[in-house]
């Protein structure tokens, strides 16, 4: 398999990393308040840092590639997915996951499997070798715009899944 057919699924996880990380470090109560219901005395500050974190890791994966980096997407997304499968199994009331800083997102099963997706995706980048999307992109301006614009709907149309579906569901189950 070559770099440029894992470019898209990585570029779609590094996005929406990049995206939520920003979106937490300027927002981080609903992910701290998350992680406190979790049982893990975390603050605000933390949560801004680890934020900072995830948004530079998406940007550098997405520029620089590499399966360090690659690897590193997929992990993170593994780790988003299991905490909230454990979440959701042990009944934890999480009103929001605290993903993109928005609050009254609680997180679904279907959650769960758009991590699971990222995290193979970017796991697959790294064992083909990590290519670098963005780099890919600019080399090949055709194949690289078609890239960008399928990443970015790929990666709204996972964010309205993540945070904007969960509402709907709340707003069509109230009377």
């Amino acid at each position: 398999m070559s770099p440029q057919a894992v470019a898209g699924p990585l570029l779609v996880a590094c996005g929406l990393l990049a995206v939520a990380g920003v979106a937490k470090a300027v927002s981080p109560h609903d992910t701290a308040r998350a992680l406190r219901r979790a049982g893990l005395p975390v603050g605000s500050l933390l949560v801004r840092a680890v934020a900072v974190a995830e948004a530079t890791l998406g940007v550098a994966a997405a520029v620089a590639g590499g399966r360090v980096l690659s690897g590193a997407v997929s992990l993170s997304y593994a780790a988003f997915a299991v905490f909230i499968a454990v979440a959701l199994s042990r009944g934890w009331a999480l009103s929001s996951c605290g993903c993109f800083g928005e609050p009254d997102t609680p997180p679904t099963l279907l959650h769960v499997a758009v991590d699971l997706g990222l995290a193979a995706g970017a796991g697959l980048a790294a064992v083909v070798g990590g290519a670098a999307p963005l780099v890919l992109a600019a080399r090949r301006p055709g194949w690289g715009t078609g890239l960008l614009v399928v990443s970015l709907v790929t990666g709204g149309l996972a964010y309205l899944v993540l945070a904007r579906l969960p509402r709907l569901r709340i707003e069509a189950a109230a009377p």
